[in-house]
């Protein structure tokens, strides 16, 4: 063929030959592209691992989390995470995933693994394990009677700051092979970041207990306030972060008065509790010093914070209840803050809606309302902040008839059951912390 050279007929290809090696080689970057879309797709799955269990932020959440993510990331049937004790060698807990409810009634009475057997070799060796015949190994002493069959195991250390925490087991890949080589490496790379998410979990644990503890140390023990029954309660925020600047007081005056307050300093810090401590500590020694009204008291206050401090915005409530005749009298005066809720026997639950001032902080010139209205004996007068109320999902009408609901359920409890269980069964959503203090006048 003109311009063209033959092959010579030595080097002319053998096309069904060709035609092998260029199928042979398709099918071999095929193979290497779905082994690499595996691989991509395990590591992301790892990364939203990883991601969901760094989300948890209670203890045994994490640890069940942890789990059930490594069961599928390699596909197991059962899943279990046994706590190491503090001598490092036996199981203190146990967490296992994937029984059904007729495995786990079987295995009731069986108390917890000790450790022992394969789960204690992994304890005593924590490089990682895999075994294809559970029965078969050296250590296997078998199952307790009642236990699901397991032929194949994958075992894992977790290590949190450099000691080990416990061990990650897995048992019968879904498809019924062994565990191999890749399933152990991802299983590896979770535990280490099974490893971080304990530890901050722990510290996050640390940072509430202490918040929580430091915010109690600001607030007052409620004093004898005979004739008056009275409780309080404080609940942080489910944030450890959120530390609040809400507090209460009871102060008995003389003559059988006692005055209450409740309060909210704006803000989740350091700075808020401090304010909080310093506005209370100078509310304290201005009723100690003079009787006058409680709207005069909140403007004296407001200037004096005006004046000698840079705290932030306040909401508060400011009651006194005195004696008058057989009975009693409430007075009051707000400013911002949420109304308190009366409860009469024998009466429907109502708010005392009144003109309210405006928060301390604002502007100390402007005049503060006074309020006034008798109170029968029993009577039961609820003062809160509005982290009891406040839910990003309901209007504030709602949660307050929600409220006005719950303490009309638990009006005839001990006070002290009542403020608890108004905490436990809250219409908020507990993105704050929440102070409640409820005081009860004598029934005769």
């Amino acid at each position: 063929m003109a311009g063209r050279e033959a092959w010579p007929a030595s080097q002319e290809p053998d096309l069904p030959e060709l035609h092998l090696r260029l199928r042979a080689e398709v099918g071999r970057i095929d193979a290497q592209l779905q082994a690499m879309l595996a691989a991509m797709d395990r590591l992301q799955g790892l990364l939203d691992a990883v991601v969901n269990i760094s989300r948890e932020v209670e203890l045994p959440a994490v640890l069940h989390r942890i789990v059930t993510t490594a069961m599928d990331l390699v596909g197991a049937r059962y899943g279990a995470l046994g706590v190491l004790d503090a001598s490092g060698e036996h199981l203190e807990q146990f967490i296992p995933a994937g029984l059904s409810e007729e495995e786990h009634a079987a295995l009731a009475g069986t108390g917890l693994p000790r450790g022992l057997g394969v789960l204690g070799h992994l304890i005593h060796h924590p490089e990682p394990l895999r075994v294809d015949h559970i029965r078969t190994h050296p250590s296997s002493v078998g199952f307790p009677p009642g236990h699901p069959h397991m032929g194949t195991l994958l075992g894992v250390a977790i290590s949190v700051r450099g000691e080990i925490y416990g061990d990650l087991y897995l048992s019968e890949r879904r498809d019924g092979q062994p565990f191999d080589v890749n399933d152990e490496n991802v299983v590896v790379a979770l535990a280490t970041a099974a490893g971080i998410a304990i530890e901050n979990v722990r510290l996050f644990e640390q940072v509430r207990v202490g918040a929580e503890q430091f915010q109690r140390l600001l607030l007052p023990a409620l004093p004898d306030l005979r004739p008056f029954t009275a409780a309080a309660i404080y609940r942080p925020a489910t944030e450890p972060s959120q530390l609040g600047g809400d507090w209460y007081d009871a102060i008995p005056l003389p003559g059988d008065v006692v005055a209450v307050v409740i309060g909210d300093v704006v803000g989740h810090d350091l700075k808020a509790a401090a304010a909080m401590a310093s506005t209370r500590n100078m509310l304290r020694a201005l009723l100690f010093d003079g009787s006058g009204p409680p709207g005069t008291v909140l403007a004296q206050l407001d200037r004096a914070l005006q004046a000698i401090t840079d705290n932030p915005v306040t909401t508060t409530t400011l009651a006194r209840i005195e004696p008058e005749g057989a009975a009693w009298r409430l007075h009051w005066s707000t400013a911002g803050h949420v109304p308190p809720l009366l409860l009469v026997p024998g009466r429907r639950a109502e708010y005392l809606f009144a003109e309210p001032g405006l928060p301390l902080g604002v502007d100390p010139e402007q005049p503060r309302p006074n309020h006034s209205r008798p109170l029968p004996a029993g009577a039961t007068v609820l003062f809160y902040t509005d982290g009891l109320i406040e839910h990003p999902g309901h209007a504030i009408d709602d949660s307050l008839d929600e409220l006005t609901d719950l303490a009309t359920r638990y009006t005839g409890l001990p006070l002290q059951d009542f403020v608890r269980a108004l905490a436990d069964h809250h219409p908020s959503d507990g993105h704050d912390d929440m102070a409640i203090l409820a005081l009860r006048t004598p029934r005769s």
